[in-house]
């Protein structure tokens, strides 16, 4: 009996395991759409890619190998486009056909953009994927009474809310020739801890219920969004699955070391700084040692920017980075548009599986 049980047990590790690898791979392969579609439209690419990774069972499902559709959508009376059948609620249910994965994913952008009673979701901090959470179940998109936090599991798992981070810096960055105002604001307006969900339209009384958001960690040398708005929210985050800070100009480093209980060594070893003390610029600030990979295979520099603040900026080892690049080994000198990789080139085909 107890083999029984460990055999039983080994299954569904090694199961489990294998699951977990696929979800990766998904995440990776679609991680790129997903933050376009965030600065497109101002969809969370965390809730994106969370949606995605549920409705099509990491890429698995019957109706994404059919017909390329990665959200469920059905067709809807205004779909014009192709279709396929499958059995869902009912049997034999119409649902939407796509030409790419792409097409998928900014269907779905535009499906939350265009109905109504999705709108008050735009309101929302697109940082605070709780209440995109609760308020995609309150406008009624999934019947499942546990959506939401099967939702927040697969964005906290897999640490999904470091794309929105990533979309919403390059969403600063870029000036289009003629921007999207809207989109480029949705997606880079400060946090707002006291936000609060509208319920949906159509809803009863008795079905509104309010939204909980997630606060973050405040820190009085923080730049204040209001005052110097800027693409990262305020107190502490993770950028490359890392714990960081955006420190004002004028910030002393022995205070940031004194508040967050490291040594000024160790702060100023993880962030390759000399032993200064007052900072020069607003910048990032790394509470741990930066990784010695990137979470995108490459960064394309922008003007005036050097090795140290592209290392900042995608917390990747200043050693790394010219590990990778060997052309600036010599001349810490970047070009703008230059691509700068962030793992070693030749992994790039087979850590990114593109369509």
């Amino acid at each position: 009996m107890r083999v029984l049980i460990t055999l039983i047990g080994v299954f569904f590790f090694f199961e489990s395991n294998a699951q977990n690898e696929k979800t990766v791979a998904y995440i990776n392969q679609y991680k790129e759409i997903a933050m376009q579609e965030m600065s497109r439209s101002g969809v969370p690419a965390s809730i994106t890619l969370a949606q995605a990774v549920l409705e099509s069972q990491s890429g698995e499902s019957v109706l994404v190998k059919k017909s390329n559709n990665h959200f469920g959508i059905k067709c809807k009376v205004e779909w014009t486009g192709a279709k396929v059948y499958h059995n869902d609620d009912a049997k034999g249910e119409c649902f939407r056909a796509y030409s790419s994965a792409e097409k998928s994913f900014q269907d779905h952008s535009n499906f939350l953009k265009t109905r109504p009673h999705y709108a008050f979701l735009f309101n929302l901090n697109p940082m605070d994927y709780e209440a995109w959470a609760y308020g995609l179940k309150k406008a009624g998109y999934a019947t499942a009474p546990t959506y939401p936090q099967k939702l927040i599991k697969v964005i906290t798992d897999y640490n999904l809310n470091q794309y929105n981070i990533i979309a919403i810096a390059k969403a600063k960055e870029q000036t289009p020739a003629t921007p999207d105002k809207t989109n480029i604001e949705a997606v880079s307006k400060p946090i707002n801890n006291n936000t609060t969900a509208q319920p949906g339209a159509g809803e009863s009384r008795e079905e509104r219920e309010e939204i909980p958001s997630k606060t973050t960690t405040t820190n009085k040398n923080m730049v204040a969004p209001n005052s110097n708005p800027s693409p990262y929210p305020s107190g502490i985050f993770l950028n490359n699955e890392l714990k960081v800070i955006y420190a004002s100009k004028g910030t002393s480093m022995l205070a940031l070391a004194n508040e967050y209980h490291i040594t000024l060594s160790k702060l100023l070893s993880f962030n390759d700084m000399d032993e200064i003390d007052i900072l020069p610029t607003n910048q990032l600030i790394y509470l741990e040692r930066k990784q010695k990979k990137g979470i995108t295979d490459f960064y394309i520099s922008k003007s005036g920017e050097s090795i140290y603040q592209i290392a900042q900026i995608t917390g990747v080892r200043i050693e790394n980075i010219l590990q990778y690049n060997i052309k600036f080994r010599k001349s810490k000198s970047v070009a703008a548009g230059s691509k700068i990789w962030l793992i070693t080139p030749t992994e790039s085909s087979s850590t990114t599986n593109k369509k």
